[in-house]
């Protein structure tokens, strides 16, 4: 270790440029799968659209929770993974642009943690497991960038202000505007190791929503539904969800991200169950809505899921490349709407004049859907779905601004349609996750107050459907060159109602709902 400290920086720079320098490499025992770094780091290269410079990204550091010696779940940045393949604390990684060189800075071996904590990698390691080109330790970073000024011309690229590697000036100016945004477009399209990264979390999560089916009944609280969700994931070896379970039964249904999933069933009808593991750090996103009893509690339940089936299926059966999503979006409402006049819970109008006015919101207050992948809520380019063009197609006298808006933060829930990509394009990964819900709050403060909604409304139906709190059925879908692959397996429909009739067969709990026949 001490002979490769000594070596001087520049000159392992000039080496780089005639060969190829693997130092310390020591060949694994059987190949490995890399993450495709390389591939990724050169892909928001041609997106930034310069020849020269250099990019830096930081890795999430070990920390303590605060005021406390144990250690916080350590979670690394999605930035410096995409570009890295890294899963490793106090790591950094600079991407030279004008050699197409990946660089990897790792934590010096603390011998005093080493028995607490492990080693971490090794440089010979490193090199084995990730694809990169070569291994540095981290607090040789400054040195290095400071040398490759002196060889290279070219901004250096930060994702913030905040993450200068450099403590002093430098001569190279520094751009901290388009790196993101670069890193943005390029995943948003998703290769093939992403996509099978992210098969295989779906696969887990429906293997783990096909279990909470088959049990159900057994169940009498949603802590208990969380529990064995969890449990199957990491009995596969799927130790991280993608986001808190929300195991919400009856009203809770009716709030979007309810996660206290504590609540006794009692009487209540249905529950919406939306929960989904990582693989690898990539994520996957299912929800499915089912019954607490053997088969449907009560009509309005059957009605209202149906109807966010055929919602679903509406738009999952025409996306393909080419397609806006914002007019999935506008769909979806279109077939709510239609459903709901039909049930009698909107009335006084007819279907046009209610999505201009845009009451459906009150029943399916969120967006379509967003993208997936190494954030649950991936990463787009700009707004959640464009309006530049669909707001001139609409009379905006009664059109509220804020319609097609998601009630998920624009800066957290990125979905597919943007003013820069407003199509959906052949390796996307977005969900399509439609609901009707009954948010009692929701109606009563911002729709039956509002005379332009209040008169769509039918109090007298709704207060009947109460009780169903909410429905949303999700899936993961992959556009393809032709159309689209589902990736999310979960059981759903007349599937998902024969795995539960089959736990009933020979099952008495002692809390049963009262239910009619399905059909």
């Amino acid at each position: 270790m001490e002979q490769l400290d000594a070596i001087n920086l520049a000159e392992r720079l000039r080496w780089e440029q005639e060969q190829q320098e693997y130092w310390l490499h020591l060949e694994a025992a059987s190949p490995l799968e890399k993450y495709p770094a390389k591939q990724h780091a050169k892909r928001v290269q041609e997106l930034l659209g310069v020849p020269d410079g250099l990019i830096y990204l930081a890795g999430e550091p070990k920390r303590n929770n605060e005021d406390s010696d144990m250690p916080a779940p350590f979670r690394q940045r999605r930035y410096f993974y995409y570009l890295s393949g890294v899963n490793e604390p106090n790591c950094h990684l600079v991407y030279i642009i004008n050699t197409n060189t990946l660089a990897l800075f790792i934590p010096r071996i603390d011998p005093a943690r080493v028995v607490y904590e492990g080693s971490g990698s090794t440089p010979a390691e490193a090199l084995d497991k990730y694809d990169i080109d070569q291994v540095y330790y981290a607090d040789e970073l400054e040195d290095f960038v400071l040398e490759w000024s002196k060889y290279y011309k070219g901004p250096l690229y930060l994702l913030h202000p905040s993450q200068n590697p450099l403590k002093g000036p430098v001569d190279e100016p520094i751009d901290s505007s388009t790196l993101q945004p670069a890193i943005n477009a390029a995943r948003i399209i998703k290769d093939e190791h992403e996509i099978k990264q992210i098969r295989k979390a779906n696969d887990i999560s429906s293997q783990a929503h096909k279990e909470i089916l088959a049990n159900i009944l057994r169940f009498k609280n949603e802590a208990q539904v969380e529990g064995l969700f969890r449990d199957v994931c990491i009995s596969k070896l799927a130790k991280e969800q993608a986001y808190n379970p929300i195991a919400a039964s009856g009203p809770n249904a009716g709030t979007l991200h309810y996660d206290s999933n504590n609540e006794d069933f009692g009487d209540r009808q249905l529950m919406c169950l939306d929960a989904a593991c990582e693989w690898d750090l990539y994520a996957s996103d299912i929800t499915r809505t089912f019954p607490l009893s053997g088969s449907w509690p009560s009509q309005e339940c059957k009605e209202i899921y149906h109807l966010v089936q055929r919602m679903q299926d509406a738009c999952i059966e025409r996306v393909k490349p080419g397609v806006r999503y914002l007019d999935l979006h506008i769909l979806a409402h279109q077939v709510a709407i239609a459903g709901l006049l039909h049930l009698g819970l909107l009335h006084n109008g007819t279907a046009e004049e209610i999505f201009k006015a845009g009451t459906s919101r009150a029943f399916f207050p969120h967006g379509l859907g967003h993208h997936v992948g190494l954030e649950v809520h991936d990463v787009g380019q700009g707004e959640l779905m464009s309006m530049t063009n669909f707001r001139r197609e609409q009379q905006r006298s009664l059109y509220p601004d804020n319609f097609h808006l998601p009630v998920y933060s624009m800066e957290t829930c990125r979905a597919p349609c943007d003013p820069k990509s407003p199509h959906l394009d052949e390796g996307m990964v977005v969900t399509i996750e439609p609901g009707i819900y009954f948010n009692t709050y929701l109606l009563n403060t911002q729709y039956l107050h509002d005379p332009i909604h209040s008169k769509y409304i039918n109090t007298l139906i709704v207060k009947r459907y109460l009780p169903v709190g909410g429905v949303r059925i999700e899936d993961d879908i992959l556009v393809t060159s032709k159309g689209y692959e589902n990736l999310t397996t979960a059981p759903k429909g007349e599937a998902m109602m024969e795995i539960i009739r089959t736990c009933l067969e020979g099952f008495h709990p002692a809390r049963q709902n009262p239910v009619i026949q399905a059909e």
